[in-house]
């Protein structure tokens, strides 16, 4: 009881903090398998090999499939699209051995996540372009999943565009926990300006990191409130996502 009462002294309960994660490059480097996955799954579906994959970075799985059909002159159909995500999901699940070998998580990643799944005035999730499904076999595979409460976030089947996940992820964590989450008590960590954009424009506060293909300099400029170089000071990181 006393180590209860100690926990609600240290920590105002009254208003808990959701923080949105994405995880390609800001928690996670995946190795190049799931650019691997999207060109054999299109080899497989289409009958050849794709000229080209869209752009991955900061995007949502919806958004990536349906620009690359249509980069081909292939409309995305909802019959071609639900085919298509269910044969990726598949495949990275029947590639999940692959991750730890040749991907790794980020200097930093683990000991940031475990430290705001110990605190009872957090609710961590994810705001991931990846589908649900992807989302899940990633993190697993890194040893990840269950320092997330993965039923209050938003996913890349969720909508083409980033900054509607926001909304989405805070009324599924509403549901669940009763309470209300708003910019003020909403923060998303991502490594893109669509990770920014969609904070921004979504209804949440941003902590940019410099762990991807974007720099510093330019996370800056696309509006971050706070951009860091990386995960590795844990108790910055805290201080940055929780004003502490």
């Amino acid at each position: 009881m006393n180590g209860n009462r100690n926990l609600a002294d240290a920590y105002d309960l009254r208003v808990r903090t959701l923080v949105l994660w994405d995880i390609d490059h800001t928690l996670i480097n995946a190795g190049g398998v799931s650019a691997e996955i999207y060109g054999t799954v299109f080899h497989r579906l289409i009958g050849r090999p794709p000229g080209a994959i869209a752009p991955m970075a900061g995007r949502t799985d919806r958004a990536i499939t349906t620009d690359t059909l249509r980069h081909h002159g292939i409309e995305p159909t909802a019959d071609l699209l639900a085919s298509f995500t269910t044969a990726l999901a598949e495949s990275f699940a029947a590639r999940a051995h692959e991750f730890p070998s040749r991907g790794h998580v980020l200097p930093g990643a683990h000991a940031a996540l475990k430290a705001l799944a110990a605190r009872p005035d957090v609710i961590q999730s994810a705001l991931t372009g990846n589908m649900a499904q992807i989302a899940i076999i990633k993190l697993t595979a890194f040893g990840l999943a269950g320092l997330f409460d993965l039923d209050a976030g938003a996913y890349g089947m969720d909508g083409v565009e980033r900054p509607p996940l926001v909304a989405l992820a805070q009324q599924r964590a509403s549901r669940k926990y009763g309470e209300e989450f708003t910019p003020s008590n909403t923060v998303l960590i991502g490594d893109t300006p669509h990770d920014v954009r969609a904070g921004h424009e979504g209804g949440a506060r941003v902590v940019a990191v410099a762990t991807g293909a974007t720099s510093a300099s330019d996370l800056r400029l696309s509006g971050a409130e706070v951009v860091l170089a990386d995960l590795t000071d844990t108790p910055g990181v805290l201080r940055a996502i929780l004003h502490a």
